[in-house]
């Protein structure tokens, strides 16, 4: 297994924001988090550039904390909350915290690899959209393992979002998704839902806000240990699909007007040079 060295070399300049900023939301990870972690590390370190990683435990009981602190890992942050709120929590927390140019979130389990990064970035670093998410819509149809119960929940819920809430997404749910630090920043001020729905929120508040989103399809593995269920997450999706309808008519969201503007850093395409 890879271990990260001992001191950081890749600070950012005292006073300047890192130019990218890794949140992982967790939950009780203790026996995946770690090879996660080495994995974005070393990836980080490779290409050389500021970056900070930000883990943050939405109440975890086990010794998901322990663990990574034991680790001495660089540019790390850990923000740690005395219950469990729900992965949109663990994240909105994240982003509050983080100083990056670019935010991405990504799951625990590492299931996008970090090195598909290297797909998002473009669409960023070139200034051609607010923000760019991974999916798995292709993957999952060509993926035999995949358990039937979450193929026939996902091809219910993607039906449901794309002619109920009219988004053009075919994936809402994947765990890696990068923003423009200004854009994460300001959907996290509005965004209400803790939930399973919370990366459908986003989506549904960063179109209203008229933000462009780039959809790019990702390598995925469906790694053991997810904490999906089935039928308690879809249902709990429909309430908050819901939830989310509501809010917007009742104006909960703000209006495009308030848009904020994107930032560029002027090194970012070094990242996937």
């Amino acid at each position: 297994m890879f271990q990260p060295p001992p001191k950081a070399t890749n600070q950012a300049v005292v006073g300047q924001a890192p130019e990218l900023s890794i949140i992982i939301p967790c939950f009780n990870e203790q026996k995946r988090i770690i090879p996660s972690i080495d994995a974005i590390v070393h990836y980080l370190n490779e290409r050389g550039r500021s970056w900070e990683l930000i883990i943050s435990d939405d109440g975890s009981t086990d010794q998901t904390i322990s663990l990574i602190e034991a680790q001495k890992y660089p540019n790390l942050t850990i923000i740690k909350s005395s219950s469990n709120h729900g992965k949109g929590h663990a994240v909105r927390a994240g982003i509050i915290a983080a100083k990056g140019n670019f935010i991405l979130f990504t799951d625990a389990d590492n299931a996008t690899p970090i090195t598909e990064l290297n797909k998002l970035l473009p669409s960023l670093a070139q200034g051609n959209y607010d923000l760019a998410i991974g999916s798995r819509a292709k993957q999952l149809l060509q993926t035999k393992e995949r358990r039937l119960s979450r193929c026939v929940m996902s091809a219910g819920l993607r039906l449901i979002v794309e002619h109920g809430l009219k988004l053009n997404i075919r994936d809402s749910q994947c765990g890696f998704k990068l923003f423009h630090r200004a854009v994460a920043k300001h959907l996290a001020q509005v965004q209400t839902i803790n939930g399973f729905a919370f990366d459908l929120e986003l989506l549904v508040i960063a179109d209203i806000f008229g933000y462009q989103t780039n959809e790019i399809a990702v390598e995925w593995v469906d790694v053991a240990g997810s904490k999906v269920h089935p039928i308690r997450d879809a249902y709990q999706f429909l309430r908050d699909i819901m939830t989310i309808q509501i809010n917007h008519w009742r104006g909960r969201y703000p209006s495009s007007s308030q848009k904020k503007t994107k930032s560029k850093s002027p090194q970012s395409g070094q990242w996937f040079a």
